[in-house]
């Protein structure tokens, strides 16, 4: 009998995992709780209009093509692509208005518009910076099995000593930004690096500038929404042979002589594996929502290594005199205050920093930020509004008053930014950390595994491989990380896991039944 492997949950590292392994003829059975695929790269429909409301942004494409060429297709001949000349645009309080664009004497112009010479040259050396930190890091930690801290040290030292010092990984990224940029406008911006993985800039480690040089390699829009790329993925696997099942809730993981054997759904049916890819948050498996067994293959962590969560607004609204982008960042006055709020008091910031995306707004013939008049868009839009929100899902539900009072307060910074937006009541969604705690269950709405505080916080994710034999971690709580490309590469890791377990064990046996010796 062929092996199986079940894959529990169908985001986007179960999705990759899928494609590879049926693509080399495994047996491949998904496990869905949801009605369909995508995980965190949802969509909400209002009003039949569907809204991106997770990820909204494709960076390291190379990682897709090469998971549609194992499959062999590609990536462009199953979804539409457009790469996006203007990657945000900033506003402050104060009036002043940011565009940073993928070409860096682009954006090195704009910075000096705004900050002046000595900006504009800081942030050349700031890209030199972060592509030599990324270079240091692609082999030795991204694509690396669960990399840890002494044998990347290791690994460094033998290929390139100068890499230890390249990547500064004592300091936090808000202190290193320091000695690229003086003007605090520019400072907020680059440390909002740090919450793309739900991370505090103040405490995350200074390797995260990598995200400008990731950025600056392409950045891309996918016609209809992010969750065209999941759908595309799970065509691909079923035409390799995989097997989904949606509404379908697993309730237990089950083992025998050691390793996994199968899983027990919600109405007592049982699925035999060989093996399990587990595409959940791995808090899931520590609180033991999937039994006994699963329990003790991952070390459970403590609510406060979690990552941000986030309040967000899922809207059909006509926004009002500023000209907005694909991507938007609304900066608030005091930044370090934002992450006081959230991660000291628990509570919604007073003084939110906003990411808005206007999903009706991937052209490049948007008016120019310095443009004047109003936006060209004459109907509603479709809109995701974002503010940073504390992980504290499974510990609270925040009253509606307060929900009122943080939308209020979020209004008001876009008002000062130069944006005039209302939520109308009937064509809004709102999907606060215990929403994201009841989809993501375990996580207390933490959208991002644990956070980045500390030079050696990113070598705790869990690796592909769990402590139980048989089952396989992905997703965004594991390594190489959260965000959409790094969720495929950990499917990949899973599967590169997978296989090289079962030729070892197959080397072993055959060796065994020989009366050799089993040199695996």
């Amino acid at each position: 009998m062929r092996n199986r492997t079940v894959i529990i949950g169908s985001g986007i590292a179960g999705l990759s995992a899928a494609v590879e392994l049926s693509a080399r003829g495994e047996e491949v059975l998904v496990l869905e709780s949801a009605a369909c695929v995508g995980g965190k790269m949802r969509q909400i429909n209002i009003h039949n209009q569907h809204i991106d409301s997770g990820p909204t942004v494709l960076t390291m494409r190379w990682v897709f093509d090469a998971i549609f060429q194992a499959a062999g297709t590609r990536l462009e001949d199953h979804v539409k692509l457009k790469p996006l000349n203007i990657l945000a645009r900033h506003a402050w309080t104060d009036g002043s208005r940011m565009d940073l664009f993928s070409d860096i004497d682009r954006s090195a112009d704009e910075i000096g518009r705004l900050a002046g010479p000595a900006e504009a040259r800081g942030y050349r050396d700031f890209c030199a910076k972060a592509a030599r930190v990324y270079s240091s890091l692609e082999s030795t930690f991204i694509n690396a099995q669960q990399p840890s801290m002494l044998g990347l040290v290791g690994r460094m030292g033998r290929q390139k000593p100068s890499d230890i010092i390249e990547i500064n990984p004592h300091q936090s990224l808000w202190d290193t930004l320091g000695r690229y940029f003086k003007d605090k406008r520019l400072h907020q911006l680059f440390a909002r690096y740090a919450t793309y993985c739900g991370s505090s800039p103040y405490s995350a480690t200074a390797t995260l500038m990598l995200v400008a040089h990731v950025e600056r390699q392409g950045v891309w829009h996918i016609e209809g929404g992010m969750h065209k790329l999941a759908q595309a993925l799970k065509n691909l696997a079923e035409n390799a042979g995989a097997t989904f099942r949606f509404n379908t809730q697993v309730k237990t993981i089950t083992h025998s002589a050691g390793r996994v054997s199968g899983v027990v759904l919600e109405d007592d049916e049982e699925i035999s594996a060989s093996s399990i890819v587990f595409n959940g948050d791995a808090a899931a498996l520590a609180c033991g929502l999937l039994g006994t067994a699963s329990r003790k293959a991952v070390t459970r962590q403590s609510p406060r290594v979690r990552s941000l969560s986030a309040i967000t607004w899922s809207t059909v609204a006509d926004p009002k005199d500023f000209p907005l982008s694909h991507h938007n960042v609304f900066f608030s006055d005091d930044y370090r205050a934002e992450f006081t709020d959230i991660l000291t008091h628990k509570s919604f910031p007073r003084a939110p920093t906003v990411y808005i995306c206007a999903q009706d707004r991937a052209n490049d013939a948007t008016a120019a930020v310095n443009g004047q008049g109003e936006p060209t868009n004459a109907e509603p839009e479709r809109l995701l509004c974002l503010v940073n929100a504390p992980p504290v899902g499974d510990q609270k539900t925040f009253e509606e008053a307060e929900i009122k009072q943080c939308q209020d307060q979020t209004r008001s910074v876009l008002k000062r930014c130069g944006l005039d937006l209302d939520f109308p009541t009937d064509t809004t969604v709102i999907t606060t950390p215990a929403d994201f705690e009841a989809l993501f269950p375990g996580t207390g709405g933490a959208l991002y595994g644990r956070h980045a505080h500390g030079m050696t916080a990113t070598f705790q994710r869990p690796g592909s491989r769990s402590k139980l034999p048989g089952l396989y971690l992905a997703g965004g709580s594991v390594h190489p990380g959260p965000g959409v490309p790094m969720a495929a590469l950990s499917g990949r890791l899973a599967t590169a896991s997978l296989l090289a377990d079962r030729a070892s064990t197959r080397r072993f046996h055959k060796a065994a039944t020989f009366g050799g010796t089993s040199t695996a």
